[in-house]
């Protein structure tokens, strides 16, 4: 789907000079930040939602099957999953080790859920039930993921806590993104070190969400004075997400074949015509 060298590639140009101003802008915030004397603390960068329930049953959870995670993953989870919760809903989460997260995938979603959990290691195959099945399976191979793509119908949400090498995370996206139906989530995990790979090939797909080609202005039609006919990658993905050691990819609910400027109004600077 994507040429994932010359997407690398594009990124990695790019990706010294963003994190640059990214560092210049995130310090220049967070000194404000912590001196403004008008924010409250629920506003503040080190309060989390407490009321969250993927972290009230994380901080319940001391027994039983491991769940190893960053603490502020939780706020990004239910910030792009809650939508999902109460729904059938089919989820895949990409390294398994001890079990836990299934469990709390499970716990979160509900019971319409259907979860698919894919390991190297194949005594990780002791987690399959009912409600999950397990695939054993190395995430850099893509024969792999073309068996799991015969056996499982497209997915709604995957979850890549798997290998965490640029390479894996690479070929997952690629192999997966496209097994996303319509409004779907896509989170890959883990993404650290500044000029991360996996990080810059992301940078360098998102430059696709700004393509501006096959322009028709059209000047006695207000409704649609702007159009622009959208790339396939526009089509497909609604937006991407940045977060610390964490991207979040969302698909669009349904293919978008062009982008519409609108003007409405009746009184108009003569700046622009």
């Amino acid at each position: 789907m994507l040429n994932s060298a010359k997407i690398a590639a594009k990124g990695l140009l790019h990706a010294s000079e963003v994190l640059r101003q990214l560092r210049a802008f995130w310090d220049g915030y967070t000194t404000w930040r912590y001196r403004n004397p008008w924010a409250t603390s629920s506003e503040r960068l080190d309060a989390p939602d407490q009321s969250n329930p993927l972290r009230l049953f994380f901080d319940a959870h001391t027994e039983g099957p491991g769940i190893w995670k960053w603490r502020h993953y939780f706020d990004i989870y239910d910030r792009h999953l809650g939508r999902f919760r109460d729904r059938t809903v089919r989820v895949l989460e990409i390294g398994i080790y001890s079990g836990g997260s299934l469990e709390m995938w499970r716990n979160y979603f509900g019971p319409g859920c259907k979860i698919y959990g894919i390991d190297i290691e194949s005594a990780c195959k002791v987690y399959e039930s009912d409600s999950v099945r397990v695939f054993i399976g190395d995430q850099g191979d893509r024969n792999f993921w073309r068996q799991f793509r015969q056996e499982v119908q497209s997915v709604d949400i995957v979850i890549d806590d798997g290998g965490h090498l640029p390479e894996q995370q690479i070929v997952t996206f690629e192999e997966l993104l496209p097994h996303l139906r319509p409004g779907g989530v896509y989170i890959c995990e883990d993404i650290h070190g500044t000029l991360n790979p996996f990080a810059a090939y992301i940078y360098g797909s998102a430059q696709n969400l700004n393509a501006c080609d096959k322009s028709q202005e059209n000047g006695d039609n207000n409704e649609r004075r702007l159009v622009y006919s959208a790339s396939p990658f526009q089509s497909a993905v609604r937006s991407i997400h940045f977060y610390p050691f964490v991207t979040v990819i969302e698909r669009t609910e349904a293919p978008i074949s062009e982008l519409v400027s609108t003007k409405h109004g009746t009184q108009w600077q003569p700046f622009l015509k």
